[in-house]
Protein backbone atom coordinates (compact mmCIF):
# COMPACT_ATOMS: atom_id res chain seq x y z
CA UNK A 1 0.00 0.00 0.00
CA UNK A 2 1.45 3.44 -0.82
CA UNK A 3 2.41 5.33 1.59
CA UNK A 4 1.32 9.21 2.16
CA UNK A 5 4.78 11.35 2.79
CA UNK A 6 3.23 14.68 3.46
CA UNK A 7 0.58 17.31 2.89
CA UNK A 8 1.40 19.11 -0.91
CA UNK A 9 -0.58 21.76 -0.50
CA UNK A 10 -3.38 23.53 1.06
CA UNK A 11 -5.64 26.03 -0.43
CA UNK A 12 -7.76 28.83 1.89
CA UNK A 13 -10.06 30.78 0.22
CA UNK A 14 -10.15 34.56 1.06
CA UNK A 15 -12.56 37.56 0.95
CA UNK A 16 -10.04 39.75 0.08
CA UNK A 17 -6.57 38.39 -1.59
CA UNK A 18 -4.45 41.32 -0.98
CA UNK A 19 -5.20 41.83 2.49
CA UNK A 20 -4.35 38.28 3.03
CA UNK A 21 -1.55 38.39 1.29
CA UNK A 22 -0.36 41.41 3.77
CA UNK A 23 -1.01 38.61 6.49
CA UNK A 24 0.20 35.71 5.45
CA UNK A 25 2.95 37.24 4.29
CA UNK A 26 3.79 38.69 7.65
CA UNK A 27 3.23 35.18 9.31
CA UNK A 28 4.87 32.82 6.48
CA UNK A 29 6.78 34.79 4.61
CA UNK A 30 8.81 37.10 7.18
CA UNK A 31 8.20 34.99 10.60
CA UNK A 32 8.06 31.08 9.12
CA UNK A 33 11.05 31.87 6.32
CA UNK A 34 8.36 30.49 3.44
CA UNK A 35 8.65 31.86 0.00
CA UNK A 36 5.47 33.02 -2.56
CA UNK A 37 4.84 33.80 -5.99
CA UNK A 38 2.01 34.51 -8.02
CA UNK A 39 -0.06 32.42 -10.29
CA UNK A 40 -3.23 32.80 -12.45
CA UNK A 41 -5.74 29.74 -12.62
CA UNK A 42 -9.04 29.77 -14.30
CA UNK A 43 -8.67 33.63 -14.89
CA UNK A 44 -8.41 33.95 -10.48
CA UNK A 45 -5.12 35.75 -9.19
CA UNK A 46 -3.29 32.92 -6.46
CA UNK A 47 -0.47 33.47 -4.37
CA UNK A 48 1.11 30.21 -2.85
CA UNK A 49 3.18 30.50 0.19
CA UNK A 50 5.93 27.56 -0.04
CA UNK A 51 8.82 25.63 1.83
CA UNK A 52 10.45 22.49 1.67
CA UNK A 53 7.81 20.44 2.32
CA UNK A 54 4.28 21.95 1.46
CA UNK A 55 2.19 24.93 -0.22
CA UNK A 56 -0.22 27.07 1.18
CA UNK A 57 -2.25 29.20 -1.66
CA UNK A 58 -4.54 31.90 -1.26
CA UNK A 59 -7.35 31.94 -3.92
CA UNK A 60 -10.10 34.60 -4.03
CA UNK A 61 -13.46 33.59 -2.67
CA UNK A 62 -16.61 33.21 -5.19
CA UNK A 63 -19.17 33.97 -2.17
CA UNK A 64 -18.99 36.18 0.65
CA UNK A 65 -19.38 34.32 3.96
CA UNK A 66 -17.89 34.67 7.27
CA UNK A 67 -15.40 31.44 8.17
CA UNK A 68 -17.21 29.11 10.77
CA UNK A 69 -15.26 26.97 11.89
CA UNK A 70 -17.79 24.72 13.39
CA UNK A 71 -19.46 24.06 9.76
CA UNK A 72 -18.18 21.82 7.44
CA UNK A 73 -14.49 22.39 6.50
CA UNK A 74 -11.64 23.72 7.51
CA UNK A 75 -11.34 24.01 11.20
CA UNK A 76 -8.02 25.77 11.84
CA UNK A 77 -4.84 25.36 10.01
CA UNK A 78 -1.77 24.33 12.65
CA UNK A 79 1.89 24.44 11.68
CA UNK A 80 4.78 22.71 14.07
CA UNK A 81 8.14 24.17 14.61
CA UNK A 82 11.02 22.30 16.26
CA UNK A 83 10.77 23.17 19.53
CA UNK A 84 8.50 25.21 22.38
CA UNK A 85 11.25 27.82 22.40
CA UNK A 86 10.83 27.98 18.86
CA UNK A 87 6.91 28.61 19.45
CA UNK A 88 7.35 31.59 21.75
CA UNK A 89 9.99 33.44 19.04
CA UNK A 90 7.20 32.67 16.70
CA UNK A 91 4.59 34.70 19.12
CA UNK A 92 6.64 37.39 19.95
CA UNK A 93 7.61 38.03 16.14
CA UNK A 94 3.67 37.75 15.40
CA UNK A 95 2.82 40.08 18.46
CA UNK A 96 5.89 42.51 17.46
CA UNK A 97 4.32 42.75 14.36
CA UNK A 98 0.49 43.80 15.06
CA UNK A 99 -0.68 39.98 15.26
CA UNK A 100 -3.14 38.78 17.99
CA UNK A 101 -1.54 35.90 18.63
CA UNK A 102 -1.80 34.65 22.54
CA UNK A 103 1.93 33.79 24.30
CA UNK A 104 2.96 30.20 23.95
CA UNK A 105 1.55 28.20 26.42
CA UNK A 106 1.73 25.25 27.16
CA UNK A 107 -1.62 23.18 27.18
CA UNK A 108 -1.18 20.28 28.89
CA UNK A 109 -5.02 18.90 28.24
CA UNK A 110 -3.51 17.82 24.96
CA UNK A 111 -0.48 16.87 25.84
CA UNK A 112 2.32 17.44 28.67
CA UNK A 113 4.84 19.10 26.42
CA UNK A 114 2.35 20.83 24.11
CA UNK A 115 2.76 24.61 23.60
CA UNK A 116 1.09 26.38 21.14
CA UNK A 117 0.27 29.82 19.86
CA UNK A 118 -3.43 30.85 18.29
CA UNK A 119 -3.89 34.00 16.09
CA UNK A 120 -6.82 34.53 13.65
CA UNK A 121 -6.60 35.60 9.92
CA UNK A 122 -8.32 37.93 8.21
CA UNK A 123 -11.29 36.14 7.17
CA UNK A 124 -11.55 34.43 10.68
CA UNK A 125 -9.20 31.14 10.26
CA UNK A 126 -8.10 30.14 13.28
CA UNK A 127 -4.17 29.48 13.16
CA UNK A 128 -2.01 27.70 15.10
CA UNK A 129 2.03 27.40 15.84
CA UNK A 130 2.72 23.95 17.80
CA UNK A 131 6.00 22.19 19.22
CA UNK A 132 6.81 18.85 17.58
CA UNK A 133 6.17 17.21 20.55
CA UNK A 134 7.93 14.06 22.01
CA UNK A 135 4.47 12.10 20.94
CA UNK A 136 4.54 13.38 17.43
CA UNK A 137 8.76 12.31 17.71
CA UNK A 138 7.74 8.89 18.41
CA UNK A 139 5.28 8.29 15.94
CA UNK A 140 7.73 9.58 13.39
CA UNK A 141 11.06 7.58 14.39
CA UNK A 142 9.21 4.94 15.95
CA UNK A 143 5.83 3.80 13.28
CA UNK A 144 6.46 0.47 12.69
CA UNK A 145 7.09 -0.25 16.66
CA UNK A 146 4.40 1.62 17.52
CA UNK A 147 1.43 -0.62 15.51
CA UNK A 148 -2.09 0.26 14.66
Amino acid sequence: MPEVIGIDHIYLTVSDLARSEAFYTQVLEKTLGYRSNRFTLGGDAHVQFYNRLHGIVLRPARVATPHEPYAPGLHHLCLRVDSAADVAEVARALQAAGIAASDAHTHSEYAPDYVATFFTDPDGLRLEVTNYRQERRDRHDRWSELGG
